[in-house]
């Protein structure tokens, strides 16, 4: 039986008791060099964080100007990665630059930046803002992929092209409706890419120091998606999982073999949300379709389908699961959390798929409504797509918020312009993930990137 359920917001002396039950977290600092952060879990370790905000808003160490885009920051070893977009000025056809830039960590100084022209003209004009994919560090090399498939491999003190490929011209790959989004996974000497590339080259396994292609996997059907590489382990395997447009399949990384495909197609080729995992659970969701819960067989690397969302409409009347399109759901116990289609928030039964409840709290109702998650501890951080950072907790009871914050200017568009026009869906938004480093946060939007303070002495 489905109920709505609005958020608890607690005072800050029932608070302090939930917050006193935390149990213990790695002490010292953490980088935060790809996309979620360490292995893709979206999980923050650090301790000495603040456990509610100040009235005033957060201490901002620094604020740097930047140029649009959607791609979210990496930090490492005292540097902090973003890639951003400037159209020119003359252009008729969304001919622009995409840019790679490194700042000092420490004071937001610009270090660096390298430049690539490009044309946006494949890509729906009213997305056609920016890089889309995060920075994936590596040691002394940064990878980053611009919105049209150009990958490079940079050497992070200088800037300098250590390799590069390009997806359209190396690969036939043929560019997604809303730009390619996949940012590379580094596992062991290989750089694991979705790419896209016809006819039998979707995915794709580069030496991450020389370029040069140690295998290739999975046909192309349709578009390539717009979903992050995961690797987790299960069944006795490494398993690389990739969702795109037409299935989730599971890969050996060290050969590309195929272990186990599960075909489900997402309408418009938006295979958006990262895949997560939780014991045997494994869990995609898709804007039209509602999500698809594998179990993941315990002895081998095979999988099959616990329950599946049905039917082809996303409007929250006429929905019962959760129908994701940008926020990345969390698992925790046997209970799944999400935010919806039009940015509901709801609590779903792992076991089955049964809403159990929906909130209106979080973040904006409106169509493509989203939210970027982060566990630290028993507790989460959230960033919405209004430019709020909550402290929040997520229960099999409801939404619990324990204190918010603007953090930052929502100043992109969730429809922009038409023809000229603006869009039926146009709306402020902020549709970027944040990094959380050195008890730090660092964010962007279309025009500043900026570092605030998380650190409880702070305070």
């Amino acid at each position: 039986m489905t109920r709505t359920v609005h958020s608890r917001r607690l005072t800050w002396g029932s608070a302090l008791v939930v917050v006193m039950g935390l149990g213990a977290v790695t002490l010292g600092a953490d980088d935060w060099e790809q996309w979620r952060g360490a292995e893709r879990l979206g999980v923050w370790h650090e301790g000495g964080i603040l456990e509610s905000f100040p009235d005033d808003g957060l201490r901002v160490s620094w604020r740097t100007p930047l140029r649009a885009g959607y791609a979210g920051p990496a930090v490492s070893a005292g540097r902090v990665f973003v890639v951003d977009w400037l159209e020119d000025p003359e252009s008729r056809t969304l001919d622009g630059t995409e840019r790679a830039v490194a700042l000092d960590e420490a004071s937001g100084a610009v270090l660096w930046t390298h430049e690539w022209h490009t044309s946006y003209r494949m890509l729906m004009a009213s997305y056609a803002v920016g890089p889309r994919a995060t920075p994936t560090v590596d040691g002394d090399r940064v990878y980053v992929v611009g919105a049209t498939g150009r990958l490079f491999c940079l050497d992070v003190e200088t800037g300098d092209v250590i390799w590069e490929k390009d997806y359209v011209a190396d690969y036939g790959t043929s560019v997604p409706t809303w730009g390619v989004a996949s940012a590379p996974l580094v596992d062991g000497d290989r750089l694991l890419t979705v790419v896209g590339g016809e006819p039998d080259a979707l995915v794709v396994a580069f030496d991450k120091r020389t370029g040069d292609e140690i295998w290739r996997a999975v046909d192309v059907v349709g578009e390539m998606g717009y979903g992050q590489p995961v690797i987790y382990e299960a069944g006795g395997a490494r398993q690389l999982i990739v969702w795109h447009a037409a299935a989730l399949v599971s890969l050996d990384p060290d050969t590309g073999q195929v272990y186990w495909s599960q075909g489900w197609e997402a309408r418009s080729g938006l295979s958006v949300a990262t895949p997560v995992r939780s014991g045997d659970y494994l869990l995609v969701t898709q804007f039209y379709n509602g999500s698809m819960m594998m179990r993941l067989n315990q002895d081998r690397p095979t999988a099959s389908v616990l329950w599946q969302g049905s039917g082809r409409s996303e409007q929250p009347d006429q929905t019962e699961g959760l129908h994701s399109l940008i926020t990345t759901p969390l698992i925790i116990g046997d209970h799944v959390y999400g935010v919806g289609s039009y940015g509901e928030l709801r609590g779903l039964d792992a076991r089955t798929g049964e809403r159990l409840w929906m909130s209106d709290q979080m973040t904006t109702q409106a169509r493509w409504g989203a939210a970027f998650l982060v566990q630290h501890d028993d507790r989460y951080f959230v960033n919405n797509d209004d430019g709020d950072l909550i402290i929040a907790q997520f229960t099999p009871e409801g939404y619990v918020e324990l204190d918010r914050t603007r953090l930052i200017d929502a100043d992109g568009s969730s429809g922009a312009l038409v023809r000229g026009r603006p869009a039926r869906f146009e709306r402020a938004i902020n549709w970027t993930h944040p990094a959380y480093a050195n008890k730090h946060i660092v964010h962007r939007n279309n025009t500043e990137i900026i570092r605030a303070s998380l650190d409880a002495d702070d305070y």
